[in-house]
């Protein structure tokens, strides 16, 4: 099986930076896709920021500039550093990856992540 952990998230005020981290562990062969997802509450879960396994990164306007998603592909790894936070980023972050496994056959899924509380205060 495999299990995305995620870290980082917290309370800070406007104007703020914080960093998500998001670790894949498990039987994993490869993994293509990362990307960071929030919910704020009442609203539906958006796309924040999206990488690929080559790198290509895709963002939502809301965050550009201010967002910056990268990965460690040795370490199973993605990053969100987000800088100039706004209350308006308050939700709860979830990282996705698209991971093939090796679990006696191979396989490709569609992970997510418990998710991580980011409260912005204004």
């Amino acid at each position: 099986q495999v299990q995305l952990v995620e870290s980082g998230g917290g309370l800070v005020q406007a104007g703020g930076s914080l960093r998500l981290s998001c670790a894949a562990r498990g039987s994993i062969l490869s993994i293509n896709a990362m990307g960071w997802y929030r919910q704020a509450p009442g609203k539906q879960r958006e796309l924040v920021a999206n990488i690929t396994g080559g790198g290509t990164t895709d963002y939502a306007d809301s965050v550009k500039g201010r967002f910056t998603i990268s990965r460690d592909n040795a370490k199973n790894t993605v990053y969100l550093q987000m800088n100039s936070l706004k209350p308006e980023d308050t939700g709860v972050y979830y990282c996705n990856a698209d991971i093939w496994v090796d679990v006696g056959v191979i396989r490709g899924g569609d992970y997510w992540g418990q998710g991580t509380q980011v409260t912005v205060s204004s």
